[in-house]
């Protein structure tokens, strides 16, 4: 039997990989969720439940499946004495892909999610005594803003970052860096920009890439759009993160390896034709959008404050995170997945073109989100 502990369920990836988990003959999970109460944790657990659409009453898969209340950041993960004693008797498999993507906290509250929480889940690694594997869900952004390619390997030179976000999630890779040159069995897994799944477009949380399409489309700027020349966006289904986690858990062959989720250089789409598969869309959709206005981007960035008085609080609050991302797309670096995709594609999980299925990523946000934004 199985055990897998896994944090960040109700994440992007963390909840495209639970079913797939669940896949697996002779296995069982121990999930780890942020609750107020035990009401709470249920509650949370019911929304689960129904975005894996696992029906209610005596299905099989749901007595395979335990849900603790706990933080990722805290000693033991805050759980009572005795299940942590549970967890670590039993657990066989840790999956850590819980985080906080926002890319503009201050730099301790960072850590804390990321670099924190990195040291629990080695001092649970070490508490179990039928460990078997090590997830360690990271992210590409560890590259900051070195120029070029990203290789698939620890990066030790100092570097400066565009956020806080990428500079703990850095921070937490040399936690665990240690860990495995002492023979901690682990692998990094470093996902791209994280979009809904490849067959359905279905996602639990629309977050980055969600935001971006809304300024892509032009509507929260008044059409105002700056010039983008070559710069060009990685994205991954979140299926596909999970479908390669899932075969590393099990693989002696990724012991120790960085892995990047990611579309690669060669499948990296160009921003001025994303905006202009962005808008079809949205048009598809019913969307009302105003002509596209291309302006240098030092004279866009100049007008955002003067642009966002004529807005509404929401509309104006989403805007404030535009220039986080004209910083991170200003830095000219692809990310390599050449290593990985020669090792994936021969077990059958080449990574996918996002020509194959962004169209249902965007069908899906517009017809969940109606006629407005979120």
């Amino acid at each position: 039997m199985s055990e897998y502990f896994v944090t960040g369920a109700t994440g992007a990836i963390g909840s495209a990989l639970v079913p797939l988990l669940l896949q697996l003959p002779e296995t069982r999970l121990t999930l780890l969720l942020r609750a107020q109460s035990a009401d709470d944790l249920a509650s949370r657990m019911d929304e689960l439940w129904r975005f894996w659409r696992i029906p209610e009453g005596d299905d099989p898969l749901r007595t395979r499946v335990r849900a603790l209340r706990g933080d990722v950041t805290e000693a033991n993960f805050g759980l009572a004495p005795e299940d942590y004693r549970e967890l670590c008797a039993a657990c066989t498999h840790i999956v850590h892909s819980a985080g906080n993507v926002r890319m503009n906290l201050p730099i301790e509250q960072a850590r804390r999610s990321s670099v924190d929480s990195a040291r629990q889940v080695v001092e649970l690694a070490h508490a179990c005594p039928k460990l078997e594997k090590v997830e360690f869900v990271s992210t590409v952004g560890v590259g900051g803003r070195t120029r070029g390619t990203i290789p698939e390997e620890w990066l030790r030179d100092p570097r400066q970052f565009h956020n806080s976000y990428e500079q703990a999630k850095a921070e937490a890779e040399e936690v665990v860096r240690a860990e495995v040159e002492s023979g901690l069995p682990l692998t990094v897994h470093r996902p791209s920009m994280v979009v809904g799944d490849s067959d359905s477009g279905r996602i639990i949380h629309f977050q980055v890439f969600y935001h971006l399409c809304e300024f892509l489309s032009g509507r929260r700027t008044f059409g105002l759009s700056p010039d983008f020349g070559s710069a060009r966006l990685d994205v991954i289904p979140a299926d596909y993160v999970a479908r390669t986690i899932v075969w590393s858990s099990r693989s002696k062959s990724a012991r120790g390896r960085i892995i990047h989720s990611c579309s690669g250089p060669e499948l990296a789409l160009p921003l001025d034709p994303l905006r202009e598969r962005v808008r079809e869309a949205f048009a598809r959709a019913g969307r009302r959008l105003p002509p596209v206005i291309r302006l240098p981007t030092p004279v866009f960035s100049a007008i955002l404050g003067v642009v966002g008085l004529l807005m509404p609080t929401d509309a104006r609050r989403a805007l404030r995170t535009l220039p986080v991302f004209l910083d991170y797309l200003a830095t000219a670096q692809n990310f390599a997945n050449q290593p990985s995709q020669q090792l994936l594609s021969a077990v059958g999980l080449p990574v996918p073109a996002p020509e194959q299925y962004l169209d249902r990523v965007l069908a899906y946000y517009l017809g969940m989100t109606g006629s407005g934004a979120f």
